[in-house]
């Protein structure tokens, strides 16, 4: 058993030889920020002030050599080499920027009830849970591990905001070769149970921010965005929300009676639509940041989400920014298929 001092507070927690630091410290009440939890992204990663973590297979993207020699590792795939250790805790929220709530402690293994299974284009399903218990808390934009054929998990995001009666919905695309989401896809059934794990992540808005919101999501990406939106149109958010939403074909829009049913019923939210390989439809036609100063010219004021794969991100921060979009308020989401399948949220 190792015992890791966080500086400046001095406050220790306990964590295994063989347990992730991660989640020693998510388990004591001290979240770091993260998102793909498999060594893919870099997001968690801390200075270690003294002693040693020793990690496992991680991508260089995520931390560089130099980084390396400048005492990081990633608190993922990072376990103790040393009985003490002591990182900066203060470093790595600082980087979290302005985390607006605090993150509920996740949990492990909780067993849940496939209460549905909707086919809703032809690569995505939506799997409805209803947990056989205590209903998970979580924050809108957080994602689950779902635990598929041992020793397979992935990550997906969830699609809709806290329910009374703990009901949580997942949008799993079929990615080539995924063996979790081939599962999903083919062997899974309402009536099953599952076991998940979390919540996870940090894409979370502040809900005492105000202003225009921007919510920019291609295919299964648009999960987080609609919990996100879920949540602020019902409790009440009275500034303008535009979900930019875009698919290859018109069949493989999501969420479309639903999207259509809050334009109806909120008189601040539109939905605004492009297709990428097709024309048909009516709406716009192209890839988001190509399209973008079509739906909006000015984002000095908004509030910007983005959430999709690494590239879908990378080339939505270029355009926002050309709009004049704050980094304060600019929130992103990057699902890395190393620790999930490709287009799972969270």
């Amino acid at each position: 058993m190792a015992s890791i001092t966080l500086r400046p507070d001095g406050q220790r927690v306990e964590c295994g030889t063989d347990e992730p630091v991660l989640i020693a410290l998510e388990r004591a009440g001290y979240p770091v920020p993260s998102d793909c939890r498999a060594g893919a992204c870099g997001t968690c990663k801390v200075i270690v002030l003294a002693g040693e973590i020793r990690m496992s297979l991680y991508l260089p993207m995520a931390l560089s050599d130099e980084e390396v020699a400048r005492g990081y590792r990633l608190t993922c795939v990072g376990f103790p080499a040393t009985e003490i250790i002591e990182i900066d805790y203060g470093e790595a929220m600082v980087r979290a920027g302005r985390l607006p709530v605090t993150l509920f402690p996740p949990r492990d293994n909780v067993e849940c009830v496939v209460v549905d299974k909707i086919s809703r284009t032809p690569e995505i399903v939506e799997l409805r849970l209803r947990p056989i218990g205590p209903r998970l808390r979580y924050w809108p934009g957080q994602y689950v591990e779902l635990q598929g054929p041992a020793p397979e998990k992935r990550a997906y995001s969830l699609s809709n905001a806290p329910r009374r009666d703990g009901e949580m919905w997942l949008l799993v695309s079929r990615t080539k070769g995924g063996t979790v989401s081939g599962w999903i896809h083919d062997v899974l059934a309402a009536g099953d149970r599952v076991h998940l794990s979390g919540p996870y992540g940090t894409f979370v808005g502040d809900p005492a921010q105000s202003g225009p919101v921007l919510c920019l999501a291609g295919g299964s990406g648009l999960a987080p965005i609609l919990a996100l939106a879920d949540a602020a149109l019902r409790r009440g958010y009275s500034d303008p929300v535009t979900v930019l939403f875009s698919a290859r074909t018109e069949d493989r829009l999501l969420a479309r009676g639903l999207l259509a049913h809050w334009q109806a019923q909120y008189r601040n939210f539109r939905l605004v639509t492009t297709l990428t390989r097709s024309r048909a439809g009516g709406g716009l036609h192209g890839r988001i940041p190509d399209v973008l100063h079509e739906v909006v010219a000015d984002l000095s004021s908004h509030q910007v989400f983005i959430a999709g794969s690494p590239q879908f991100v990378d080339a939505c921060l270029v355009a926002v920014r050309d709009a004049g979009a704050d980094e304060e308020r600019l929130y992103v989401e990057r699902y890395f298929p190393a620790g999930r399948d490709e287009t799972a949220g969270g």
